[in-house]
C-alpha cells in the first residue's frame, strides 16, 4: 500500500488533493456523513433551477406592469 505522500507525488498534485478526494469517497460509499456527489450535482441543479426560475419570475411580473399600465 502506498501512502498519500506517494501518490501525491506520483500524480504530481498536493496532499491535500488526494486526502479530500477520498474523504469524498468515503462519503459517496457511506462510510462517513456528509453531502455525497450525487446530492452535491442535485443540490447545484436545484439552486440553478431556482436561479432561472426567480429570473422567469421578475420578467413576467414586469410584463404584468406594463400590460396593466397600456390597458388603463
Amino acid at each position: 500500500d502506498r501512502s498519500i505522500a506517494q501518490i501525491s507525488q506520483d500524480m504530481d498534485l498536493v496532499e491535500s488533493v488526494i486526502r479530500r478526494w477520498v474523504a469524498q469517497a468515503e462519503v459517496d460509499e457511506g462510510r462517513r456523513p456528509g453531502t455525497t456527489s450525487v446530492e452535491h450535482d442535485e443540490i447545484m441543479a436545484l439552486r440553478k433551477r431556482v436561479r432561472v426560475l426567480e429570473e422567469e419570475r421578475e420578467i413576467l411580473k414586469k410584463a404584468a406592469r406594463f400590460f396593466a399600465t397600456e390597458t388603463r
